[in-house]
């Protein structure tokens, strides 16, 4: 790392450029050339093809995510905390398409066709200790513990906690002792290993220390307590949040016995139907429990639930935009209103390079992807979940496969914004809802922390 102000000199540059390690590296590498005929079919549907009973739903949920780290002076250099915030919205689809016929529309009129409510909280990072907590870690883990516990969409029903600990229940066992989670003290004197529990627990060892629920996450793991972002450990606890919190919708819906209002609602969650990282393990745990409620869902409103995962960059949208074009680079190709159901054959081939015997997202995904080009040219990159245990085959690619594929493909027709390029209006809304502005965003939010963080003298 420079210093302040530091420049960098050309040297380096020079001795990387003409390094024989580098050169021989570089020579070695694989480059992908476009391939004049693909040696794995990408399945085309037409989707007016479909069979399609004219469904539209009256109601639409987004839920997009956001977190800001911040500087928190408390006499330690680089210590940090991270505001997290889950925004969900909820979009009057059947009130929007009234107004479409009655365009120009006021915009205080159209922003009446949406209500939102926001998950918002405080995460410390490095260099922030609760009192009594005998480092950041412990401090981390019991503010995400305290977090989930708060938070839930009854006053009547379970926490968001209580959701949690039903997926913990589904949680896989290690094939391999070696792979068993550790103690979250690393000086534990017994056999160190975690054992999850639902609540918060007391450690075997004399120490007494508290344990908790949420540990079996093992995001605390990757926090960074000396120097470096902390960003992914936020990252990771948001993820998390956005997806359980669904999870906790659909569970709040069935015990309020409120599951036939799924008929006229479709939900959608910005990112796909994946969870990575140190938490991936909940992805499966969350296909189980979306596949109960399914059924659930199929006896009161005679159709599958209508979950949608929406990805707005990455290698995929790369790729998709990639096939859109001709061999001249003129965009177009891909045909509207058009569905391309993604093989592992296909993605390894063309966007993830692998010759594993490993399936795509196996251990990550509760879904399965498609391109669709809508009837406008905007080309969205999906996930339908696995509702059934066929659907997690990703070495076929079938429409009985992508559950109620018509429904959403006319969906994502629908709700095509012109605001952003191959976005999604509920997609949008959620993300304003969220988004924390970075530069006046960080300034506040750094001045609320100076202002409230309690002086202790040590």
């Amino acid at each position: 790392m420079p210093y302040e102000d530091e420049r960098s000199s050309y040297e380096p540059l020079r001795r990387i450029a003409e390094n024989p390690r580098v050169k021989e590296l570089l020579s070695n590498y694989r480059v992908r050339q476009r391939p004049v005929q693909r040696t794995a079919p990408l399945p085309l549907i037409d989707v007016s093809t479909l069979p399609h009973d004219g469904w539209k739903p009256s109601w639409v949920l987004a839920v997009d995510g956001s977190f800001l780290p911040v500087a928190i002076r408390n006499g330690y250099p680089g210590a940090e905390a991270a505001y997290i915030t889950v925004a969900s919205v909820m979009l009057d689809a059947a009130k929007l398409r009234e107004l479409d016929q009655q365009r120009p529309v006021e915009p205080k009129i159209f922003r009446s066709t949406q209500e939102s409510e926001a998950i918002d909280d405080l995460l410390p990072g490095r260099n922030v200790v609760y009192e009594n907590d005998g480092s950041a870690k412990v401090s981390f883990r019991r503010a995400l513990q305290n977090m989930l516990a708060a938070k839930h969409m009854s006053e009547e029903g379970e926490s968001l906690l209580d959701t949690y600990e039903v997926l913990l229940k589904h949680k896989p066992k290690p094939a391999k002792a070696q792979t068993e989670q550790g103690c979250p003290y690393e000086d534990c004197p017994v056999d160190g290993t975690y054992r999850p529990q639902n609540g918060t627990f007391l450690c075997m060892c004399k120490e007494k220390r508290a344990l908790y629920s949420s540990d079996a996450l093992r995001i605390h793991e990757r926090m960074n307590p000396e120097s470096g972002s902390n960003d992914r450990i936020y990252s990771e606890v948001m993820q998390v949040v956005e997806r359980i919190w669904v999870v906790h919708i659909l569970r709040t819906l069935e015990k309020q016995k409120w599951l036939t209002s799924l008929k006229r609602l479709a939900i959608l969650i910005d990112g796909p139907l994946a969870i990575f990282g140190q938490p991936a393990w909940i992805s499966q745990a969350i296909s189980e429990e979306l596949k109960r409620i399914n059924q659930a869902v199929k006896e009161a409103t005679g159709q599958d639930l209508l979950l949608l995962g929406i990805e707005k960059g990455g290698e995929f949208a790369d790729h998709f935009e990639h096939i859109d074009q001709n061999d001249n680079g003129v965009a177009g190709s891909f045909p509207k209103r058009t569905a391309a159901l993604l093989t592992d054959d296909y993605i390894k081939q063309n966007i993830y390079f692998s010759d594993s015997t490993k399936p795509y997202g196996e251990g990550t995904y509760f879904g399965r992807k498609f391109f669709y080009k809508t009837h406008s040219g905007a080309r969205i990159i999906a996930t339908l979940p696995y509702l059934d245990n066929t659907h997690a085959d990703w070495l076929k690619a079938e429409v009985s496969q992508f559950p109620r594929l018509a429904d959403a493909a006319m969906l994502l027709d629908e709700l095509i914004s012109s605001r952003y390029p191959n976005s999604l209006q509920p997609i949008v809304a959620a993300h304003a809802e969220a988004s924390i502005p970075f530069n006046l965003g960080k300034k506040v939010l750094e001045r609320l922390a100076r202002d409230l963080t309690s002086e202790t003298k040590i």
